[in-house]
């Protein structure tokens, strides 16, 4: 498996496509780089995906080394050793985006944000995701993840949703219960950008998609993200429901988008 050794981890990389553009993929908390496995092939150029500290088969540092900052060095090392002009990041993959470009301004020629999380201020009141780490923590780790997909709001949207409950359980086959119940407890306390001001530097084209409703990814702090940006857009569906049966729509756009197409 194609690895890449920082200063304090050892990230774990997939590489999959050749040519430019090349894109680094970032995913979400708790999750790993198959999150968006199905979608990589789609896109345009080489794209690498790779796993967070903590997360699937990427290391864990020995101390702290959790907030936005740190995962921010996790992007910005992969980018830097594949070359990657531009960039992809879903929820935690958003927010660690969002502070390296607020570091980094120029640091991307084309940025996409999924589902980006309060970026201001911190979501540690969100009882699912400390009930996460709390199962994490007290359970077996086969048992604590028997227990995640059997809350009630998770069951309510596999009803809803045929197969996500199955995409769960391939995102979390390789989860490291520590590391990601660490990552849990440190990063939902911080701050990825806590003065979006500072994002009228970048001036790199930038999607942001979110939907309505959505208490984690509120669509607000993707109207946001876009406003601060001068060459970014929204795109904010209604319901969950509008986004998905908008996911083959939204794969077209991003990837037109990331060949550099208008």
């Amino acid at each position: 498996m194609p690895e890449l050794a920082t200063s304090d981890v050892t990230l774990h990389l997939a590489v999959e496509g050749s040519g430019d553009p090349v894109t680094v993929f970032a995913h979400g908390l708790t999750n790993s780089c198959m999150e968006l496995a199905a979608f990589t092939p789609m896109a345009p150029g080489t794209k690498v995906r790779f796993c967070f500290r903590g997360h699937g088969h990427s290391s864990t540092p020995q101390t702290g080394a959790f907030a936005y900052a740190d995962f921010a060095r996790d992007l910005d090392a992969v980018a830097a050793h594949v070359g990657a002009t531009a960039a992809v990041g879903t929820s935690l993959g958003a927010g660690a985006l969002a502070h390296l470009v607020a570091r980094t301004p120029d640091r991307f020629e084309r940025l996409v944000f999924l589902l980006p999380p309060p970026l201001e201020g911190s979501i540690g009141d969100r009882p699912i995701i400390e009930r996460t780490a709390e199962l994490l923590e007290s359970l077996p780790r086969d048992e604590a993840m028997a227990a995640i997909l059997s809350e009630s709001g998770r069951a309510r949207n596999y009803e809803a949703q045929p197969g996500l409950r199955e995409f769960d359980m391939l995102l979390w086959q390789d989860m490291n219960p520590a590391g990601v119940a660490r990552a849990i407890r440190q990063v939902v306390r911080d701050a990825a950008v806590p003065d979006l001001g500072v994002l009228g530097a970048v001036r790199a084209p930038a999607l942001v998609i979110a939907r309505e409703g959505d208490l984690l990814h509120p669509a607000h702090v993707a109207r946001r993200l876009a406003d601060a940006m001068p060459n970014a857009e929204a795109i904010v569906l209604e319901s969950e429901q509008d986004l998905l049966a908008s996911i083959p729509m939204l794969v077209q756009r991003a990837s037109s988008f990331l060949a550099g197409a208008s």
